[in-house]
């Protein structure tokens, strides 16, 4: 996948204008900021033999409770704090209706999509909630050794969720859990908890990227992020994420989160109508998803 993804990056940097600029390539890392920012706990989510389909309407409400909260206290911390905390609250409560009240995963975050969804549109009425104060927008777009404060975030997260993921116990049980959640429980592993756990970061970090998109585009959004969490979920699967869990590499999640961002910039740079683009989206899905399950009948017959 590594060696696929540098010589597309080569191919393309020959073929197509303006592509390997040093504004362009900015511009790529941080249109995928929020994509790989959550395509680090929808690792986890995979890995445990879950997903979330209840992200990108987690990001819409995050930003406008955010940019609500800043209206009427004037205070960014409070902004920050109140999305932060939506997003632990959204995070846990799917965990629990998953993990302890035995909802299946697709029908509880899909549930969830629609309520959380719903929710940002009646906080705002509808409406975009605009964000004036300078020190919440500094949070989307300052500068730090030349690069935008969201792409090393991203980077942050990377490095974090790929050390929790390899070097602890935390990253072991997801990964048990995901093989064998009966063996993993026998062993000792409280599965049930865990499974909380995972959804609650979900929920925060999906809440940093949608108070982080808010500030980049100065309002809080009600239908930000609208079919978000497939692309996410695309982006994963496309660096090895297996759907039938218990398999996760946070390098191979890296390079499909720039797959995903590469394929979509250079449409953008060659005027690509955005109709064939989501065309283009659904079938990188689908081509994810066969790829998957080639890999998996192929380990099965091993």
């Amino acid at each position: 996948m590594t060696l696929g993804y540098a010589v597309l990056f080569v191919v393309l940097a020959f073929t197509v204008e303006n592509f390997f600029s040093g504004a362009n390539i900015v511009g790529l890392l941080l249109s995928v900021a929020q994509i790989g920012m959550v395509a680090c706990t929808m690792m986890l989510c995979l890995a445990s033999r879950d997903f979330d389909l209840s992200v990108g309407s987690t990001i819409a409400f995050a930003g406008v409770l955010g940019a609500m909260v800043l209206e009427r206290t004037g205070s960014v911390a409070a902004a920050i704090g109140s999305g932060l905390l939506a997003g632990a609250l959204i995070g846990a409560g799917n965990g629990v209706l998953i993990a302890y009240l035995r909802v299946n995963a697709l029908i509880a975050t899909l549930a969830t999509m629609l309520m959380v969804r719903g929710l940002a549109f009646i906080a705002s009425q509808g409406q975009a909630v605009g964000i004036a104060d300078e020190g919440f927008i500094s949070f989307g777009d300052t500068p730090v050794l030349g690069l935008p404060l969201p792409i090393w975030t991203t980077a942050i997260c990377f490095v974090v969720f790929g050390v929790l993921l390899n070097h602890t116990v935390f990253g072991r049980n997801t990964l048990a859990i995901g093989g064998n959640p009966e063996a993993a429980r026998l062993a000792g592993v409280r599965v049930e908890r865990l499974r909380v756990w995972i959804f609650l970061l979900q929920g925060v970090v999906t809440a940093l990227a949608g108070l982080i998109l808010s500030a980049r585009i100065t309002s809080g959004q009600p239908n930000a992020a609208t079919g978000f969490e497939l692309d996410v979920i695309s982006a994963c699967v496309l660096g090895g994420v297996s759907l039938q869990g218990g398999k996760a590499r946070i390098f191979g999640v890296v390079i499909g989160v720039l797959i995903m961002g590469t394929v979509e910039n250079v449409m953008n740079l060659l005027n690509v109508d955005a109709f064939y683009q989501y065309l283009v989206r659904g079938l990188i899905l689908l081509a994810a998803v066969l790829l998957d399950q080639l890999k998996t009948r192929g380990e099965r017959r091993h």
